[in-house]
């Protein structure tokens, strides 16, 4: 039996933006607010993955992310930043990668599809040895 959302995540931002039925969870960005949560769980090593819709059009300003992070100021952290872009323009996504607090490693990706017209899956694998 899986858990069910509240039992593994907390709302951090905007909870009213945020719907669980079973085994989804949907998260809602509009002209008001959009929403975050954080897992209750600490993890070592793993997977996490998440499936991602962008907003189609002009969406200039808007920062879809989905990150791992540590806690306190020297904290490790991997992110995936979908840059909003203006209408016509290619779709970016932004990685960094943090250890003991310093970043400084940003990379930006220009997305081969359109990450508008459908779902896709994106995840981070980490270990001892390697982020993936």
């Amino acid at each position: 039996m899986s858990a069910n959302f509240t039992e593994l995540f907390q709302f951090n931002w905007a909870p009213d933006h945020i719907v669980s039925q079973g085994d989804v969870t949907m998260l809602t960005l509009d002209n008001v607010s959009g929403c975050g949560f954080e897992s209750k769980n600490k993890y070592l090593y793993g997977q996490a993955s998440v499936q991602i819709k962008l907003i189609e059009g002009d969406s200039a300003g808007t920062v879809t992310a989905f990150y791992m992070a540590s806690e306190g100021d020297s904290h490790d952290e991997l992110d995936f930043e979908f840059l909003g872009n203006v209408s016509g323009e290619p779709y970016l996504v932004q990685t960094n990668v943090y250890v003991n607090g310093t970043g400084n490693r940003e990379q930006r990706h220009t997305l081969w599809f359109d990450p508008t017209i459908d779902f896709h899956t994106y995840s981070f694998f980490w270990n001892r040895r390697s982020i993936l």
